[in-house]
């Protein structure tokens, strides 16, 4: 725990730099080449934090006071993804997770069952979180284990399986986004995208940013987007002038500064990118490896951000409406961007598609959370984490993995069984699929 505790305390801001200016080096990339490039992507992480920063001091409030305005009567609170990580990693499988998916990592990574190297440790609390429920479920810690690093592998195929167009659209070759939300995304909305291309409405819809700029003018500009949406949240809010006038700078400072910020970091990962395109031609005929990224890279895609601040009070829309539904959204609402993001990618930035599968994407989050309150509370009490009486959960906790995982490895040794027999097809098919050359898709 005090190695693990020291690693987390590091931030993504060091540990990240850290870890890639030892990849450049191993790359044979040149000294001070890859602690520039580390360097550089560091910077873009703390930009990045900053621009996250922003969204917790300006849309959280708005938040909070539009759901004190409309009196939702849910019973159970969303306390967010950063309470929900600190409860997964307090637990006896968080303690042991961290060493348990980097060394399977790695072993994935020599036997070409996967090509991407995740990186992305702070977001291994997601599988700390399958695995701690697991194991509450079934009191074996070897079957929460086992349910956590078979989630790894999931996210680390789900990478595989995107990262083409995750580096087409960031502009960056060998990186992937291995990210446990985000991956867990990537089967639902490449099945929607199947199912858009049958819709004849859907299949030519051409609703991106640089379509609705060529129809609209400056109307399709993210600076006066982000002013009419920042306008939108203010009236719901029901705020006077002077906040309403901060939310709307706010939400459009949003808009700016994320792909800002995203250029930085794209800056210091294209060295890294030749360098590992060179190395590996040379030693392994042109073997792919990407590295796994936070999906927080994808965030300064204008249209990510424009449906992720639309779908802010759409999901509180949808809490009250769905039967069935106990969270009340409150802690990961302002943060709806990063539960939509990779629809982005999936849909080539199409700003109609994105939306409609943000919704469809947010009705399971709002159940699956649900379905995970019980569970997620005792953890919760367990850890000493919140003092918040009743059940708590976080919209963090909508992964569908997690969902999948844990119903079937409850049933114990069977369940894990069950798991690895699923999950090698799966894998040959992500191998498969990812090995066509681009002349015969």
């Amino acid at each position: 725990m005090v190695v693990i505790d020291y690693f987390l305390s590091l931030g993504s801001s060091v540990f990240v730099p850290l870890v890639l200016i030892l990849i450049g080096l191993v790359l044979r990339q040149g000294v001070l080449s890859s602690i520039r490039s580390g360097i550089t992507v560091g910077i873009g992480f703390i930009g990045l934090g900053l621009a996250i920063s922003l969204i917790s001091n300006t849309l959280e409030p708005a938040v909070n006071q539009i759901v004190e305005r409309f009196s939702f009567n849910l019973t159970v609170i969303d306390i967010g993804s950063g309470a929900a990580a600190g409860v997964a990693f307090s637990t006896l499988i968080g303690a042991l997770i961290i060493p348990a998916v980097f060394i399977l990592n790695l072993v994935l990574l020599v036997i070409g069952f996967t090509k991407t190297m995740n990186i992305d440790i702070f977001n291994y609390s997601h599988y700390a979180f399958t695995g701690a429920v697991v194991h509450l479920m079934t009191g074996s810690v070897v079957i929460g284990v086992g349910a956590s690093l078979i989630q790894a592998t999931w996210s680390l195929l789900s990478a595989d399986y995107s990262a083409k167009k995750v580096q087409e659209t960031l502009g960056v070759d060998g990186i992937s986004i291995p990210q446990g939300y985000a991956a867990s995304t990537v089967p639902l909305f490449s099945i929607l995208d199947k199912v858009y291309d049958r819709i004849p409405f859907l299949r030519n819809s051409k609703l991106d940013l640089s379509h609705l700029q060529g129809r609209i003018g400056m109307f399709g500009d993210p600076v006066i987007i982000g002013a009419a949406l920042g306008i939108i949240l203010a009236l719901l809010a029901g705020y006077n002038f002077v906040d309403g006038a901060n939310l709307l700078m706010g939400v459009v400072a949003i808009m700016v500064l994320f792909p800002r910020m995203v250029k930085i970091i794209v800056e210091g990962l294209l060295p890294i990118s030749e360098a590992a395109k060179s190395f590996f031609n040379k030693r392994f005929n042109g073997k792919e490896v990407f590295i796994g990224l936070d999906s927080a890279i994808t965030l300064g895609l204008p249209t990510t951000q424009i449906v992720g601040t639309m779908l802010i009070p759409i999901t509180l829309i949808l809490a009250v409406i769905l039967p069935g539904n106990k969270v009340l959204p409150l802690g990961d609402l302002a943060f709806v961007a990063f539960f939509t993001c990779m629809a982005t990618i999936i849909h080539n930035g199409n700003i109609l598609k994105t939306i409609i599968s943000g919704v469809i994407n947010m009705i399971g989050v709002l159940y699956i959370a649900s379905w995970f309150a019980p569970y997620f509370s005792k953890l919760a009490a367990n850890s000493g984490a919140t003092d918040i009486k009743g059940q708590t959960t976080a919209l963090w906790n909508g992964n569908v993995f997690d969902f999948i995982l844990a119903n079937i490895a409850r049933f114990g040794i069977v369940g894990l069984i069950v798991l690895i027999v699923i999950t090698i097809p799966i894998g040959l098919y992500v191998k498969k699929v990812t090995s066509t050359p681009k002349s015969a898709e």
